[in-house]
């Protein structure tokens, strides 16, 4: 899966592609800028080739390339789409590196494929993706049981520095609280539960979805700058931010 790209010189290309079996991988493409290259449009973001790679010092080199998945031309033609694909394979970048798994491999390949085929709103295509990326790589987050203390839930106080809901004994002053409907969503989304989040109202959803950015940016830390992009209402308590902006 290609991830991102990059110019070089005046006809390559340095691509960075998550792999199945070795992980993230950064490589060039020779004379890939150029009109008459073979395969240049196959190794475009969002595309799935099979890769054949000549090893070197610090970077590999790309010498051939079949398609397999030409997810990009259908995710580029819708804005929501692209900008939640363009925060997919940001967050896969932030997640990997050369020991990933093949479960986030074929996490970005599901979910990237859905948004081509339009087969769920973008957002909770994406809300989704990035719980079950956090999950794969160990930051699961709570949304019954006490992430604190396992205390069995229900619980409405939801933190984002402890990894999830919590009780009311274990909430700190102030905390903010999610309705059941929002919560309800969450675990949704996490399970992939799709007849109960395509089932959620607008305002549900957008709640959900500030709070799943929410903890998306306070684990990856230096955040997502494609997040910015994408159309979604962070709520102030939970973001500690100004809405809509993160930072």
């Amino acid at each position: 899966m290609i991830l991102r790209t990059h110019k070089l010189g005046e006809a390559d290309r340095i691509l960075t592609m998550l792999s199945r079996s070795h992980g993230k991988i950064r490589a060039v493409a020779k004379g890939v800028r150029r009109t008459a290259s073979k395969f240049g449009a196959r190794l475009e973001p969002f595309m799935v080739a099979d890769l054949q790679l000549y090893e070197g010092r610090s970077l590999d080199i790309v010498t051939q390339a079949e398609s397999l998945g030409s997810y990009g031309a259908d995710i580029v033609s819708d804005y929501g789409c692209y900008t939640a694909a363009n925060v997919m394979v940001e967050t896969a970048d932030k997640l990997t590196d050369a020991e990933a798994g093949l479960q986030q491999y074929l996490l970005l390949v599901g979910a990237l494929r859905a948004l081509a085929r339009r087969e769920h709103d973008p957002q909770l295509t994406l809300d989704s993706y990035l719980l079950r990326a956090l999950s794969v790589a160990g930051w699961s987050p709570s949304f019954g049981d006490c992430a604190v203390t396992g205390e069995p839930g229900p619980h409405s106080a939801f933190v984002v520095q402890l990894g999830g809901v919590v009780s009311d004994a274990a909430a700190p002053p102030g905390a903010p609280r999610l309705d059941v409907a929002t919560l309800a969503l969450l675990g949704a989304l996490l399970t992939g539960d799709w007849a109960t989040a395509e089932a959620a109202p607008e305002g549900t959803r957008n709640q959900a979805s500030g709070v799943v950015a929410a903890y998306t940016q306070w684990h990856l830390e230096r955040g997502l700058r494609s997040l910015q992009h994408f159309d979604r209402t962070v709520p102030r308590a939970i973001a500690g931010t100004t809405p809509g902006v993160l930072s």
